[in-house]
């Protein structure tokens, strides 16, 4: 039996933050794995405004991206997207991003950022992460098979503090946002591999097609 959150056993609260573009299947996969295996009482989308590590220039609009998470995750009701980084002025940081909902939710909520392993590795050079270890356990997605050995060195630099670090295991991240823009702008379809809303989005708003 799930049991969520009361004034004994603190609000649970997973964070799945990202760019979102665009949102897929691997994405919803992630987030529902998450939700059960850490027994969680909600799950909160956060796309972000201004990615401060992303150089792509291929970036939906930071609406395009919120509206197609909203659609994607509508009919989950344990899913919800926040625009605490859409709203935000300047670059979209995870530390400040923690720091509102801890003041939203409660200082007692424990808080789960959910990510790939990958973003996990780069950790480091995030704005304040030691910060960030106060303030969040952290649910690092990975493919079967994937090597941990990047991240384990991470202790081996220095004395720094590390946030707590949960690996789950996911099929469906063989899907990426990269691939599925690449597939928009060759004319592939992405049917089965994003929402049927966020499809049709794409299409009515001609997201990520080669413009003349």
């Amino acid at each position: 039996m799930k049991l969520k959150g009361t004034n004994k056993n603190p609000k649970r609260i997973g964070l799945m933050g990202g760019t979102f573009n665009p949102i897929h299947i691997g994405h919803l996969v992630t987030a529902e794995e998450a939700f059960f295996q850490f027994n969680l009482d909600e799950i909160i989308f956060v796309p972000s405004g201004k990615p401060p590590h992303k150089t792509d220039r291929d970036i939906a609009s930071a609406e395009d991206r919120y509206l197609m998470a909203v659609i994607a995750t509508a009919s989950n009701p344990h899913f919800t997207v926040s625009r605490i980084e859409i709203d935000r002025v300047g670059p979209s940081y995870t530390v400040d991003t923690l720091r509102e909902m801890k003041r939203i939710y409660g200082v007692d909520t424990e808080l789960f950022f959910i990510t790939g392993a990958d973003a996990i590795i780069e950790i480091l050079t995030w704005k304040d992460p030691e910060i960030i270890a106060d303030l969040c356990q952290f649910i690092a997605a990975t493919r079967p098979g994937y090597s941990l050995r990047k991240f384990e060195e991470l202790h081996l630099v220095g004395n720094r503090k590390l946030p707590k670090v949960h690996f789950m295991e996911i099929p469906a991240l063989a899907i990426s946002s990269t691939d599925i823009r690449l597939r928009v702008k060759e004319g592939r379809p992405v049917k089965y591999l994003v929402p049927e809303g966020v499809d049709q989005y794409l299409k009515k708003r001609g997201l990520y097609k080669e413009h003349e």
